[in-house]
């Protein structure tokens, strides 16, 4: 693979890593707002021991579990981009040392 060629595949998955990232951050404070709901109405739905309560309780847990999946997904995507840019770097440092 030629030089070139495999700068721009490093930029490009530079930028993914990048817009990764930064929708992570964006989720780091969705998570924690759900989970504040979430533990707001934990409290609710104990002391106030209705069912609707108990359901609104259930959903927020559904909702954080859910905001934790897609956060979990993303953070393997962001790891598998990692290891392919190591890859890249590796083959980079191959082609300049002309092996």
């Amino acid at each position: 693979m030629s030089r070139a060629s495999i700068e721009r595949k490093l930029a490009a998955v530079s930028e993914e890593l990048r817009l990764l990232r930064s929708e992570l951050t964006v989720i780091d404070e969705q998570l924690q707002h759900f989970v504040d709901e979430a533990d707001d109405a934990r409290l609710r739905s104990l002391v106030s021991e209705t069912p609707l309560a108990a359901s609104e309780h259930r959903e927020a847990a559904k909702a954080v579990a859910g905001i934790r999946r897609d956060r979990e997904a993303r953070m393997k995507k962001v790891a598998k981009l990692e290891s392919k840019q190591d890859a890249l770097l590796d083959q980079l440092t191959q082609v300049g040392s002309g092996s």
